[in-house]
């Protein structure tokens, strides 16, 4: 199926919203845009119609975004010293008594938190929360939540085993139930955010 340049290229700004969500830094976020549409472009023909062609590019778009973040996990001149998750001060154990169940900083009721997805403070609080985790954490749990790989490709992604990367997956998800519950539920309680 022949796909023309013109159409590829007005799929750019979604791609290019994705890409920056995804990598936070929008010069970046270009280059795999356009590596996208180029692989594209030398590749019509493993565009085979079963998908809009939206969907394919997206697909072809997260695997140039895992190469980046593959670099940027090996290359540590690429990103910011990580915090070493083995000993990652910010132990989520108190949370729960010595039988594992919650102790007094039980997860409070948020309402109807979907009627938060089409709300952009929220994802601009989501996003200030994602930040604060350690790059290794946030990258586990982008490849797994948002890019939806299995965890056997995020293991054989990222070199990690299996029980470090649920580990990852933990942390990262208590960080940001901590982090969105004090930021945006308790502060929407308080009236602190309109």
């Amino acid at each position: 199926m022949a796909i023309s340049a013109n159409e590829l290229q007005s799929h750019h700004s979604a791609l290019l919203r994705y890409a920056l969500f995804q990598l936070g830094d929008m010069p970046l976020a270009e280059d795999v845009v356009q590596e996208t549409l180029l692989a594209a472009l030398e590749k019509p023909e493993s565009f085979s119609g079963q998908s809009s062609v939206k969907t394919w590019l997206t697909a072809i778009l997260k695997y140039k975004i895992i190469d980046v973040q593959r670099r940027r996990y090996r290359d540590p001149q690429l990103i910011s010293p990580l915090i070493d998750e083995e000993n990652d001060k910010s132990d989520f154990d108190s949370l729960f008594d010595s039988h594992g169940h919650w102790g007094s900083d039980a997860p409070r009721n948020w309402g109807q938190p979907e009627a938060n997805l089409n709300d952009q403070h929220f994802w601009q609080t989501y996003h200030l929360c994602a930040t604060k985790m350690p790059k290794r954490t946030a990258m586990v749990f982008t490849l797994r939540e948002v890019m939806e790989l299995d965890i056997s490709e995020i293991c054989q992604q990222l070199e990690i085993t299996a029980t470090n990367c649920s580990v990852m997956l933990y942390r990262a998800r208590m960080s940001l139930r901590l982090c969105l519950e004090k930021n945006w539920f308790d502060a929407k309680i308080s009236g602190a955010i309109s």
